[in-house]
């Protein structure tokens, strides 16, 4: 007996889109859209009626925005919700809002009235890893502002002793930024951190990288994300961690307590050069469906990087990362991946494991403080043949 479809509801205030991803959707026999509405005071009573394992919908909307129903949704009727959002700065600003307030994934709307390109395959696949997600409990976190002065000084101590933009902390991301005892010392100049993460990544990868102190090795990280987005994404952790973020550009240096991630449409791939590591941005044919891949990432890094590396998978649907990070391992890298329980999409993170390219499984709060751990334990890691602090 074949399994159940996976009823979808498409709420969007354009015609021309509903039609689009309805066709869409219609070519994949795993998913059945159950209905449309044109606004979310609509969408209220098709939910009611119709029961959707997962929504799509649209952020600029007539009566109520997206934003607006998403925080109705979650406190109401909690469901997987994919925002469909347009590629603009504005529209990705306000994406990662969604994806804070508990959106599963994010897509960026067609751009032409009968053009949908690559989108259809990409949504099939978002809306499949959305309907086995795990929804994050809501967080009650108090702002920085609103926290006792005492905080408030240590934030700005640890941020500003690493980051070129300072900007608030949340009271528990302060409490929990992880000490790092070699912040001064001079790491290998080959060590480097890998981190790739699909459905849900978003907000994990902010999980861990705001709770990390400056001072640590160059860190790459690839997150299955739409172009644009990806820019948005980077300027936001860049506003919150201790140490610079930035979008990758071609031929960037990936210098110690930096990281970069890789720009969305585009593969990211690591090269060893006289003054360092130099990434490389590529328009490889996808890898697992997905452009950037953690496997271009991580396997781009077995030769130039090989025991130096420090690699982890979290969240995602799919295999994406597992092969890459067991030819690391093999080259006696450290390794890593997020466990089950704290997993929104355990895909990624099992194939990791059950391939065997994970040393270990971390829950997510610990995350950080185990990469700390792995840098701390092998840092003085002598020098290989040939190689220079870069200056």
């Amino acid at each position: 007996m074949s399994p159940p479809k996976i009823r979808v509801l498409i709420v969007d205030d354009s015609a021309v889109v509903r039609k689009l991803v309805t066709e869409a959707l219609a070519h994949d026999p795993a998913i059945e859209v159950v209905g449309t509405a044109v606004d979310p005071i609509i969408a209220r009573t098709k939910i009611e009626q119709l029961n959707p394992d997962v929504i799509t919908l649209d952020i600029e909307m007539p009566r109520m925005d997206g934003l607006t129903y998403l925080r109705e949704i979650m406190e109401t009727r909690p469901r997987p919700v994919i925002i469909m959002s347009s590629l603009s700065k504005t529209g990705s600003t306000q994406a990662l809002e969604a994806l804070r307030l508990g959106a599963v994934d994010v897509l960026g709307k067609p751009g032409g009235a009968y053009s949908f390109g690559d989108l259809g395959p990409q949504l099939c696949e978002k809306i499949k890893a959305a309907a086995v997600a795990r929804l994050r409990p809501k967080e009650h976190t108090p702002a920085l502002a609103t926290a006792p002065a005492s905080l408030r000084t240590t934030a700005a101590t640890a941020i500003n002793s690493g980051s070129t933009s300072p900007s608030p902390l949340t009271a528990r991301e302060v409490v929990a930024r992880i000490p790092l005892s070699t912040t001064h010392r001079q790491h290998h100049p080959r060590r480097i951190i890998l981190l790739g993460a699909s459905t849900g990544g978003t907000e994990a990868l902010r999980s861990v990288l705001t709770r990390l102190p400056a001072g640590l090795p160059g860190i790459a990280i690839v997150q299955h994300i739409p172009p644009v987005f990806s820019k948005a994404f980077a300027d936001r952790l860049n506003t919150l961690c201790a140490f610079p973020v930035r979008e990758a550009v071609d031929g960037d240096r990936l210098t110690p307590s930096l990281a970069l991630i890789a720009p969305g449409g585009r593969h990211l791939v690591l090269q060893w050069s006289s003054d360092g590591y130099r990434v490389r941005l590529s328009d490889w044919p996808a890898v697992w469906h997905q452009r950037p891949a953690v496997d271009i990432l991580f396997k781009s890094a077995v030769e130039c990087a090989g025991p130096q590396a420090i690699a982890g998978v979290f969240t995602g649907m799919g295999k994406d990362g597992a092969e890459g990070l067991l030819r690391l391992r093999e080259k006696g890298a450290l390794t890593f991946s997020q466990d089950e329980a704290s997993s929104i999409v355990y895909g990624m993170p099992r194939a990791a494991w059950e391939q065997g390219g994970s040393q270990k499984q971390i829950s997510l709060p610990m995350a950080a403080q185990h990469i700390v751990s792995l840098v701390e334990t092998t840092s003085a890691a002598p020098p290989m043949a040939g190689d220079a602090h870069p200056a």
